[in-house]
């Protein structure tokens, strides 16, 4: 059984731990561990090529001037095998070691804020028409998928990516928590999920595996399994028989004959059943190093407890069926040699071996899928501890059970900035105020503003931590416009794809959540007079269907829409400072309409003379 962890102790406390010195200190003894096995890859090599030499000096001798017997020539060909496996051992662990220092390097660049780039983006998930991917940054170089992503297998990094796009239910987003909280103090298992999970994501094909598991039966005659067995033995025994000149040749033949004429019966239906099993049946050898991992844990919460039972089918662990199919396999593999290949048709080889395969398949396929979908569960709350463990000043949300839409933080920050640099703000959105109208000058962190409330909107019903120190919020749907931009591809202009958007954002009231719309400079695309018209009714719909939410502008006009709404809606802004000739911003978020703009003093910064 291989065992990837150093002996570190789970269970830690992550209060009482400084994320960066624990990285350092597990990379680095990861590093003498990869120093150790490379002295040992290179003296073993240095053994075996000795031991060859030996080899041929030894037949030299023996078949030579017969100065030694023969079987001294095993000595040192035992000696080199046993180096061979050594070998593959020494390699498997320097190939363990360089991926464990690898991924404490991916952690320690994220806590120093130099991870952009350096992780999996998730590009693959990107929806340009979805509600808000796009706008908040979920997915892309920079993403919050790039930030938190450590899961290594495909089906990982799909359910984490459904998990960001879709606000999960009151009462699953508070299982994910309890179970985030509890894996954030496991780094013996995370680490190991991480870098099992290298093999994983090589090997493993979770589509191939559920067609396999769920595909039509291969059908073999009842007693065949009891048939060939008996076959096999008869002919063993009839052969041996005639060479101690007990019996004459002629019941060999005839049991063997029959053999040839049931192999080929059923070449079509073994050749099938090889072929559907290869892939698979070879990735799931893989995937049994990381059940096998799940299985020696033992949890004290409901929803781990439950997926580490989703491992165990009738009492028996996944990955004891799994080892079983794994025999078969090698079994399989076996008939390659050229000892068996002579034996095969008297003991009926392929044809017990396949009937093997297929009789587990039909007792475990069906679960294959479950096994697979309890490792990605488990990955991408593993994805969600680390981040826990690695942002030890953000906290768990207090996911409000209430009809009212509610958001209320206090000193929230954007996940995706440095939180050495990020200025924290307090926001407060619900019966009053629904809507803040956010004024400001240009760069004063109006659009920052947005996607760290929307970003920490999505982290709080996929059921991770938030970047503030606290955040009472209820069961809303996010929704934003801020990235919205014209296509030439599309025929689309810029204002038609921004009230697209905000048409998908005014069908989204009609559901089952309300509504938390981030609207970035509300209808720019037109005239000033058409904007303030239009934007007033906009708001004026979303704040009737009991939505809350945001909106930003430079445009001073549309700050008075407060007087329309009443306390239904508040004004707050960002200001700046000009000091030496340049524009300084403090990004914090104070109430009331801003009393002036920059646009002429950034002409000025760049070299336009106005």
């Amino acid at each position: 059984m291989l065992v990837v962890s150093a002996a570190y102790g789970d269970d830690l406390c992550c209060d009482c731990m400084d994320p960066m010195q624990e990285y350092v200190s597990r990379r680095d003894r990861w590093r003498a561990e990869r120093q150790i096995v490379e002295r040992q890859f290179i003296g073993i090599g240095n053994w075996r090529l000795t031991l060859g030499i030996v080899e041929v000096a030894l037949g030299v001798l023996a078949f030579g001037p017969h100065l030694i017997p023969p079987w001294v020539l095993l000595i040192p060909l035992a000696a080199f095998l046993v180096l061979v496996v050594r070998h593959q051992r020494v390699i498997r662990r320097r190939t363990m070691a360089e991926r464990a220092i690898r991924y404490y390097e991916r952690g320690i660049t994220r806590l120093e804020d130099r991870w952009i780039g350096n992780g999996a983006s998730g590009e693959q998930f990107r929806e340009a028409s979805h509600v808000y991917a796009e706008d908040l940054d979920v997915f892309g170089k920079g993403s919050l998928f790039e930030l938190i992503a450590s899961a290594r297998t495909a089906a990982g990094e799909q359910l984490l990516a459904r998990w960001l796009l879709s606000p999960a239910t009151h009462e699953e987003a508070l299982s994910r928590q309890q179970a985030v909280r509890e894996l954030s103090t496991r780094m013996d298992l995370r680490e190991d999920l991480a870098l099992l999970g290298e093999d994983v994501r090589a090997e493993v094909h979770a589509e191939a595996f559920g067609r396999w598991g769920a595909g039509d039966a291969v059908s073999f005659a009842g007693g065949l399994r009891v048939l060939a067995p008996v076959l096999a033995l008869a002919g063993i025994a009839t052969l041996l028989a005639f060479f101690g000149q007990k019996l004459a040749l002629w019941p060999f033949a005839a049991i063997l004959g029959f053999d040839f004429v049931l192999v080929w019966t059923l070449r079509k239906r073994v050749a099938q059943v090889r072929d559907s099993a290869d892939t698979p049946a070879h990735g799931l050898r893989i995937l049994w190093q990381l059940l096998q991992r799940l299985e020696r844990e033992q949890f004290d919460g409901s929803r781990l407890k439950q997926l580490r039972a989703a491992l165990e089918v009738e009492g028996l662990p996944a990955s004891k069926r799994i080892a079983r199919l794994e025999r078969w396999m090698d079994w399989l593999d076996s008939g390659d040699h050229m000892f068996v290949r002579v034996i095969r048709p008297i003991v009926l080889w392929n044809e017990q071996i396949v009937m093997g395969i297929e009789a587990w398949r039909r007792k475990n396929g069906a679960h294959v899928d479950a096994w697979i979908r309890a490792v990605a569960e488990f990955e991408a709350l593993s994805s969600f501890a680390s981040l826990t463990f690695e942002r030890p000043s953000w906290t768990f949300p207090d996911l409000m059970e209430i009809l009212e839409p509610c958001f209320e933080a206090r000193a929230l920050q954007h996940p995706l900035l440095s939180p050495a640099k990020c200025v924290p703000n307090d926001v407060r959105l619900g019966s009053q105020p629904q809507l803040l109208i956010v004024s400001g000058s240009n760069m004063s962190g109006k659009s920052t503003l947005l996607r760290a409330i929307g970003l920490n909107s999505v982290l709080a019903w996929a059921g991770a931590p938030v970047a503030a120190s606290s955040l009472r919020i209820s069961a809303v749907q996010p929704a934003a416009s801020i990235r919205v931009v014209d296509s030439l591809h599309d025929n689309r202009s810029r204002f038609f794809a921004e009230i697209s958007r905000i048409r998908q954002i005014m069908d989204l009231t009609r559901g089952n959540r309300p509504v938390l719309f981030l609207l970035d400079e509300l209808l720019s695309g037109t005239n000033s007079h058409d904007r303030r018209i239009g934007a007033a009714g906009i708001v004026g719909k979303l704040v009737e269907s009991g939505a809350i939410g945001l909106i930003t502008t430079h445009d001073l006009a549309l700050a008075h829409i407060e007087q329309d709404l009443g306390r239904a809606a508040a004004n707050v802004h960002f200001d700046d400072q000009i000091v030496d000739g340049r524009v300084e911003f403090d990004y914090q978020l104070r109430p009331g309409i801003v009393t002036h703009s920059n646009a002429l003093e950034l002409m000025r910064a760049v070299g336009l003379e106005v």
